[in-house]
């Protein structure tokens, strides 16, 4: 369902209806300064040479939806968001899809501001995935779609409990910067941060959101993101957060990136490796019987115990010892114990993913390992290519491309970058000769915000970041006890985009929802 509605913004110049009555409503906003388009004089012909300014772009539809048991009205606004400099030049145009429902106090709906990770990632995967109004479905058996792909009411939605904003960073999406020559004030760490959370603030300052509850919502190296965003909004603009909601996060690299001297992704990874080898039904018959938490739990405890420590002897451990090791790590992992041995105890999730089930023939995804696809051959020593990535990223892309014109009515000549590499070089300059950590950056802000209260997510198959590596990153916060309450995890049997599967996004919606109403404070 679509209707006009009347809105109306401070400096608006134009309003352009587009479409019949039932249609959408397009706002462009000039800059600041800028003329409206009026009959032509010397002044403005004298002016016609120049670049003009980019102007803000919103695009307004009415729907309806079925979510949490209930009919729902909401409005979506798809649009581009310029950022500007203190001297008010265009630096980027921001491209965002908000969902927000009509009420008599919107400044007392929370609102959260959205993002997926890579770097290089659109919103897409949270938007059409887990949060917004409309999602694709996947099959709960992990196995393949096929096209035409189509999307269907998300009755799982948290639009009920929160308005959403879907925000595409630049260089993702539809946003771009303005210097298309120069994108090195938005490509790294510290830039994202800054250019997202100038967005946020003329978000929440353009549609008079200041005095609604705020959460940041993101996946992936979103985790990363959130974290500095955190810090970035309470230091830069004074803005405090409610909450913080972490998707299957990336906050401390160093617990995912192997190397030669850095044993710590190898323990990180381990119990991932066990949920694995029982999904695939790989483990030894006693384990299988076992259920999933149990199990995981077990290979927590040989990770963080006598396999830590065995690699923490580096090459003075003895033989006997290391074949021990062997040998338990064969019956949690599924893989032999001459294979463990050959690999000196340490294998890495690529080596993982074409071993487990080589005599299969198959390999396993590293978003999500209950994927299997095959390779060429089965003497490679890693897969070919992610077997979750070929069963996800293509949905995806088509169905956002036919809903942001069908549905949103937003028309753009330009690609909708899902995930791309156009934002590499990517700069980690404040985080050179170590490995990038955003977890102080956490827990200062959480120090400094008692109120700030942070949800973690976590697939037990998902190798891409583990569910082991958040608990580590978490548990190494360093926080005051009082605060350690704070910090909620929730387990899910699924991947890195738990929400594909069923039952993990029931469970996530109830959690969420849950965590939402215990951060929110209660009206006076």
């Amino acid at each position: 369902m679509r209707r006009v509605t009347a809105k109306f913004c401070s400096g608006l110049l134009t309003v352009v209806l587009m479409g019949v009555l039932s249609g959408p409503i397009q706002w462009t906003v000039p800059a600041f300064g800028q003329e409206s388009e009026s009959a032509p004089d010397s002044k403005s012909e004298a002016k016609s040479d120049k670049k003009a300014e980019p102007e803000d772009v919103f695009v307004e539809t009415e729907h309806e939806a079925e979510i949490g048991g209930k009919t729902i009205q909401y409005t979506a606004t798809a649009g581009k968001l310029v950022i500007r400099s203190d001297d008010l030049k265009s630096r980027a145009s921001i491209f965002f899809i908000a969902y927000t429902r009509p009420t008599d106090s919107p400044a007392e709906r929370p609102i959260t501001f959205c993002f997926n990770g890579g770097p290089g990632s659109s919103s897409v995967w949270l938007h059409l995935g887990m949060l917004g109004p409309r999602r694709i479905r996947f099959p709960d058996d992990a196995s393949y779609l096929k096209p035409p792909y189509a999307l269907e009411s998300n009755p799982l939605s948290l639009l009920d409990i929160t308005d959403l904003v879907f925000i595409d960073p630049v260089s993702t999406g539809y946003s771009r910067p303005e210097n298309e020559t120069d994108k090195s004030e938005f490509h790294g760490y510290e830039e994202d941060v800054e250019s997202i959370g100038q967005f946020i603030h003329d978000y929440t300052t353009r549609f008079l959101r200041w005095p609604s509850p705020r959460f940041l919502c993101g996946e992936s190296y979103g985790g990363v993101r959130a974290a500095g965003l955190a810090s970035h909004l309470q230091e830069r603009y004074n803005m405090e957060l409610n909450g913080v909601v972490v998707i299957s996060g990336a906050i401390n690299f160093q617990t995912l990136r192997f190397s030669t001297s850095n044993d710590l992704p190898n323990v990180c990874f381990l119990p991932g490796y066990t949920a694995t080898a029982w999904y695939h039904k790989a483990l030894p018959a006693d384990l299988q019987q076992r259920p999933l938490a149990e199990l995981v739990a077990e290979s927590e405890e040989f990770a963080r115990g006598p396999y830590a420590q065995a690699l923490l002897k580096g090459s003075s451990i003895t033989e006997e010892e290391e074949s021990a090791i062997a040998e338990q790590m064969s019956r949690l992992t599924g893989l032999s114990a001459e294979y463990i041995r050959r690999a000196r105890l340490r294998v890495t999730m690529a080596r993982f993913g074409k071993e487990l089930l080589r005599e299969r023939g198959l390999t396993i995804g590293r978003f999500d390992s209950r994927y299997s696809n095959r390779d060429r051959d089965d003497a490679g020593e890693t897969y070919e290519f992610d077997a979750s990535g070929a069963a996800i990223f293509g949905p995806f892309t088509a169905t956002f491309n036919d809903y942001v014109r069908r549905d949103l009515k937003f028309e753009e000549d330009r690609v909708y970058e899902i995930l791309t590499g156009n934002v590499q070089p990517w700069s980690y300059r404040s985080f050179e000769n170590r490995f990038v950590d955003a977890s102080e950056s956490l827990r200062k802000t959480m120090t400094a915000n008692p109120a700030l209260k942070v949800f973690a997510a976590c697939g037990y198959y998902d190798l891409a970041t583990p569910h082991f590596a958040m608990d580590y990153t978490l548990d190494h916060l360093g926080l005051a006890r009082d605060l350690l309450p704070n910090v909620t995890r929730k387990y899910y049997e699924a991947g890195h985009m738990m929400y594909i599967h069923e039952p993990s996004h029931q469970q996530l919606r109830d959690d969420l929802v849950e965590f939402y109403r215990d951060t929110v404070p209660e009206k006076p």
